[in-house]
């Protein structure tokens, strides 16, 4: 192959590196970003507090249960920092939770799950008045039900009757939390509690904000439930995700999440809110319900480390010479793949340092998406075969293009259309439930962009002999266009349907076979 071709790959190359290494230079910039004023030795008033943050430790699993050490642990961390928690049950242990915050002179917020089964609703409601009534000054108040009416299981009716009983049995102030527009929906409730309890997170609107309209929204949406509830209100959950799915221009992220929360906590305090922050721990179960974001509304990792201070600057990422680690043991990589097929020259060896670089460092990005998306063996073993078979992809181009190996290409090509096959099944997932599901790019982009534009700069682009992909591709691209149609603003959503028109045209066939 002529040095020029071999050049203009390790341009592209080189040109994608700076990129990526001038992306991590800016996420790894602490910036400046407001702090709400406290005084000295104020506390954040609340926050929703649920144990379920070890690996394989989930709520759904009706035989967890959570020690009482544990809880004293955790509610020790938390108490250095906010003057109560909430809960949202009190069964799997939880009724250790109000002893607990007593020892720590901490408030509870005293949850009571309802949901379809009569039988359960009626022990969580009796032990919850029981720990009521025995933690009168503990308890701030009693919350029956939790998003039960957007959930669908159980009528204003049948809520409302668990509502009178609990406030017929307890001393304390009883009420109710749902998402802001539920209560909209059914202002009648109001009559039943002592006060309302609303929901209001930017982030999961049917319109999703972002986080430069987010506090505004807040403040819009107390202003209207202000004029349309006579009684008080208590934001009963709020705040930001750090790492999950873009929605639409709401994206997570550690500084948005910052930002949010600590603008959030300067409004609070003007207007004089009652707030409850969402949430002490992130909860990795809760992917399973919500997709990625589920798991990282936290304010504190899952090993206890917080992921920012009220004070001073914050930065989204914090990656030491990882990167530089990463491209290194890349570059070596490669530099021994060329050493094994005995094909170096200057310009190729330059090449292959580059290349092996850039796979490094986009596997470093592979790595953290699999631990944070991945909630099964099975999607471990899809996603991550995925980023497998991409990396084995790369490691075959320098073969298929420095010694035009058939082996190598065959494979270059039935990998094309395994990616192929993924990308359709991943657009499927996300017109058919995209809430949920995230944009794989980091996945998907280097591959691709290796076997259509790199082949392209070599002059060695793959092929296919069969017309049908033609029709293939369009399917593809049209199915990213659907994507992109749900979320014009999400900018994952163009960079998606960039990557699938690579993916069509690396697939599409030569002039000769398209009448087949």
């Amino acid at each position: 192959m002529p040095n020029k071709f071999i050049w203009r790959f390790c341009a592209l190359n080189l040109t994608l590196l700076v990129l990526v290494s001038t992306w991590f230079w800016q996420k790894n910039q602490a910036i400046e970003i407001p702090e709400p004023q406290f005084a000295t030795g104020e506390k954040i008033q609340c926050i929703s507090y649920s144990p379920y943050y070890k690996n394989g430790v989930t709520p759904l699993n009706i035989n967890t249960q959570i020690s009482p050490e544990q809880i004293d642990q955790d509610l020790a961390i938390l108490s250095k920092q906010f003057g109560c928690v909430r809960i949202y049950s009190v069964s799997q242990g939880l009724d250790h939770v109000p002893e607990a915050a007593k020892k720590l002179g901490m408030k509870v917020y005293l949850g009571v799950w309802i949901g379809w089964i009569k039988k359960l609703n009626e022990k969580e409601l009796k032990l919850a008045i029981s720990l009521a009534n025995q933690y009168p000054e503990t308890v701030k108040a009693l919350i029956v039900g939790n998003e039960v009416l957007l959930r669908g299981e159980q009528s204003e009716a049948s809520l409302k009757a668990y509502i009178e009983r609990a406030k017929q049995a307890v001393k304390v102030p009883v009420t109710y939390a749902d998402v802001w527009e539920f209560w909209r929906k059914h202002p009648k409730l109001e009559s039943s509690v002592d006060f309302v309890t609303v929901h209001i997170l930017p982030y999961w609107e049917d319109q999703p904000q972002p986080i430069e309209r987010a506090i505004d929204h807040t403040k819009n949406v107390m202003h209207l439930l202000q004029t349309s509830f006579q009684k008080p209100i208590l934001i009963g959950e709020t705040g930001w995700p750090t790492i999950g799915r873009q929605r639409e221009g709401a994206q997570p992220s550690a500084v948005n999440q910052a930002l949010y929360i600590r603008s959030f906590l300067q409004v609070a305090q003007e207007k004089h809110w009652n707030y409850n922050l969402i949430e002490a721990f992130d909860q990795p179960w809760k992917r399973k319900l919500e997709g990625t974001v589920g798991g990282y509304w936290g304010i504190y990792k899952a090993d206890f480390t917080q992921k920012f201070d009220l004070t001073g600057p914050i930065a989204e990422r914090h990656d030491g010479i990882n990167p530089l680690i990463a491209g290194t043991l890349g570059a070596l990589i490669f530099l021994g793949l060329g050493l094994l097929i005995q094909s170096l020259n200057k310009t190729k060896t330059i090449a292959l340092v580059v290349l092996g670089a850039l796979s490094g460092v986009f596997g470093l990005l592979q790595y953290e998406y699999l631990l944070a998306a991945c909630r099964t063996q099975q999607e471990f073993l899809a996603l991550g075969g995925i980023a497998l078979l991409g990396w084995i992809t790369l490691l075959c181009l320098p073969i298929y293009v420095f010694r035009n190996n058939a082996q190598a290409k065959t494979f270059i090509q039935l990998s094309t259309v395994i990616l192929m096959a993924a990308a359709l099944t991943a657009n499927y997932l996300l017109l058919t439930d995209g809430r949920y599901r995230d944009f794989a790019i980091c996945l998907y982009a280097l591959p691709v962009i290796q076997i259509s534009l790199g082949l392209l700069a070599c002059k060695q682009p793959i092929r296919h002999s069969f017309g049908f992909f033609r029709f293939l591709g369009l399917i593809l691209i049209a199915s990213a266009l659907g994507c992109l149609y749900k979320e014009p603003s999400n900018l994952l959503a163009w960079a998606w349907v960039g990557l699938n028109l690579l993916l069509a045209l690396a697939n599409w066939p030569k002039k000769d076979t398209l009448h087949t």
